[in-house]
């Protein structure tokens, strides 16, 4: 058995494996070890987050278009009311269902890529093993129960706003429902993304895979370090 040696076991070769490799690099690679009990079901769980960050990463990426329709249908609105005298509340509400839908589905992605808030003065003084046991707690004990009230809780509202037929109250809105469905589907997908990002903690710990903290920060200060080289050099070229 193998730890993470992903192209040597016999876990079959696909797009979220490649989105893998090209995302962690060389290090998620280790020496075939002893086989032990836990080996296979780590393996699994591991090819499970794999497929969650492949299917984020994908969705996120695919959101980012809609942020272009949500100004692309603002500016048009503005013109024909400025122009034409003429406007929508159909039009006015589409607006903020794509910026709820981009909000809703996004934050799995934003999870993935390390985007939320984090206290870098005091992580950055910890351990590796102390920063991803910090984020086991937090993953554990306050996101995913957070993920199951709120999906709980919001379905019903979804169900009535579906068997209603609810619509907006401005005249010429929306129905309603779609809204209501992105309640329980966006907390669903941070929740699938709150395990995958578990089992990337739990594996380092245990010795089967990478620092995923590490190397997103690494990738993160290399982006803001190319765009800093990037923007001294257009302005020395605007001096000369």
């Amino acid at each position: 058995m193998y730890r993470r040696d992903i192209e040597a076991t016999n876990i079959e070769t696909s797009g979220y494996d490649d989105f893998f490799m090209r995302r962690h690099g060389n290090d998620c690679r280790q020496e075939p070890v002893q086989s032990h009990p836990g080996a296979l079901p780590m393996n699994a769980m591991l090819k499970f987050s794999r497929w969650v960050d492949w299917t984020n990463d994908l969705l996120g990426r695919s959101l980012k278009w809609l942020i272009l329709a949500a100004v692309l249908i603002s500016a048009g609105n503005a013109i024909v009311r400025k122009t034409l005298d003429m406007s929508s509340n159909a039009l006015l509400e589409i607006q903020w269902y794509l910026f709820a839908t981009v909000f809703m589905l996004g934050s799995g992605f934003a999870f993935l890529k390390n985007a939320h808030v984090r206290i870098d003065f005091i992580s950055n003084h910890l351990s590796a093993r102390t920063r991803n046991w910090i984020d086991i707690g937090g993953i554990v004990v306050f996101l995913l129960p957070l993920c199951y009230m709120i999906v709980t809780l919001s379905w019903p509202l979804f169900v009535n706003a579906w068997n209603s037929g609810e619509m907006s109250q401005n005249a010429g809105g929306l129905i309603r429902w779609p809204m209501y469905a992105l309640i329980p589907l966006g907390f669903a997908v941070l929740a699938l993304q709150g395990l995958s990002e578990l089992i990337k903690r739990a594996a380092f710990i245990s010795g089967a895979g990478p620092d995923v903290i590490s190397h997103i920060e690494t990738e993160s200060k290399d982006e803001i370090g190319h765009e800093i080289e990037e923007h001294a050099a257009h302005a020395q070229e605007e001096i000369r």
